[in-house]
């Protein structure tokens, strides 16, 4: 995990140069911040994560010694300025839906209410801290969608942009339906389950496939997960079950098939296995996976119990960053909009009201925060004050929401093939707003 001491400094120069004329000329009244997602046709919903990271990077930010002497060193900034960094702690308040709902675009899903340097200064590594989570709680959600109750397994440490990355990945994905990782960092971090198998090299190692799955299963008799695929699939099973028998066990866990047809192989090693007494020895299958591929297998017939999702999980592949922002949206309690070309912003402090039918998503309405609607607020306090006022749950717990978040979604949103336009709508109240602001800036 990145080490939150150093994350005051994770952030852009921009972000301190703007706060250093805020703090000279006494600009620092309350304002508030959202980070919302733009609209993609690439996914029909989004799982939001990262928030439990977030909070404890933003209650234990801090500049050091160090990082006030290197700021120093760019004479950009005022004696005055880093003597307030050097006693920086945010006192603000964070509001934000819970970690493992299901979201959409143009909804407030963190918002920041602060004094305008604070509020500032956090953007960067606010971004930072919930992009990538979303982006792979989201694609492991699709996964898990079209697994059809199969387990699934992060492989995606050896491909991911860094170990930072490979933590978040594996949080991320076992939140979102995942039965755990192969990362045994993430593993002692997060307390998540971890998997392993064998690697090809481990088979040429022994320049004999026979004795390599002796010499191993010597060692993990209860957690043998044969990889079969080396030089020939089919034979390979086969010196699998030869092996387990010479060795007197009763069962052996299962095999691994990382290449090749995977619906021919998958069916005719099942078949191999159960005419060999082991129906039940998983099939387990890897190499290049995504949701897509998933579906299709399983459309397809294959026999597989369990899916190793590596790379395209890791970098979100076919969607590999999100358009999101963090734009303010009032400033001394007045709503503030930017009329950017196709970047209008919405102004306020918000509420998310959500209403269901048939005990599936419906509708969301995005409100003044201070107004009542018909539905369930979605938005709730986690920082008053620069304290933490909400208890943050086991991840165990995390999970288990978000899956229940899933089965909230209708049939349509659930579609990983085609794209079903669902965005909130928003009260009068911040659409009024948005239409006096541009008469009075545009006219």
């Amino acid at each position: 995990m990145f080490n939150r001491s150093k994350v005051s400094m994770l952030t852009d120069l921009y972000e301190l140069t703007m706060a250093n004329v805020y703090f000279e000329t006494g600009e620092n009244g309350k304002a508030v911040f959202n980070f919302y997602l733009r609209q993609t046709e690439k996914r029909n919903f989004f799982i939001f994560a990262g928030l439990y990271e977030l909070i404890q990077n933003i209650l234990s930010m801090k500049f050091s010694k160090e990082d006030i002497e290197y700021l120093k060193s760019l004479n950009k900034f005022s004696d005055k300025f880093l003597k307030y960094l050097e006693n920086f702690k945010f006192s603000g308040n964070l509001y934000s839906v819970e970690e493992g709902s299901v979201v959409f675009p143009n909804e407030p899903l963190v918002q920041i209410e602060a004094p305008l340097i604070e509020a500032q200064i956090i953007e960067t590594f606010l971004i930072n801290s919930l992009q990538l989570p979303i982006l792979v709680a989201t694609k492991s959600a699709r996964c898990y969608l079209v697994a059809n109750g199969k387990s699934l397994i992060d492989f995606s440490l050896r491909r991911t942009q860094g170990f930072d990355a490979g933590l978040k990945v594996a949080y991320a994905s076992y939140i979102a339906g995942f039965s755990g990782t192969s990362n045994l960092l993430a593993g002692k971090t997060y307390k998540i389950p971890v998997f392993g198998t064998m690697a090809h090299s481990f088979i040429l190692a022994y320049q004999n496939e026979e004795r390599a799955f002796e010499e191993f299963t010597k060692f993990y008799p209860k957690d043998t997960v044969f990889l079969v695929d080396t030089y020939n699939t089919l034979e390979g099973v086969k010196k699998a079950v030869k092996v387990i028998k010479k060795l007197g066990l009763k069962n052996f866990k299962g095999i691994r098939i990382d290449s090749g047809d995977l619906v021919s192989l998958s069916k005719k090693a099942r078949e191999i296995l159960d005419n060999e007494g082991f129906k039940d020895t998983v099939i387990f299958v890897s190499g290049g996976l995504n949701e897509y591929k998933i579906e299709k297998l399983l459309k397809e017939g294959a026999k597989i119990d369990g899916f190793g999702v590596g790379t395209e999980l890791g970098v979100s592949a076919d969607l590999p960053y999100l358009d999101c922002v963090y734009k303010i949206a009032e400033y001394k309690g007045k709503p503030i909009v930017k009329f950017s070309k196709n970047k209008i912003t919405f102004p306020y402090k918000k509420q998310i009201y959500r209403t269901f039918k048939d005990g599936k998503i419906y509708k969301d309405v995005v409100s003044h925060y201070n107004e009542r609607l018909e539905g369930e607020p979605l938005v709730k306090e986690y920082i008053k004050d620069g304290r933490l006022v909400r208890d943050i749950p086991p991840i165990k717990d995390i999970r288990d929401y978000t899956l229940s978040q899933l089965k909230l979604l209708p049939d349509n949103l659930k579609d990983i093939n085609k794209y079903h336009k669902f965005l909130p709508e928003f009260t009068p109240k911040i659409l009024d707003t948005i239409q006096k602001l541009k008469i009075k800036y545009l006219g």
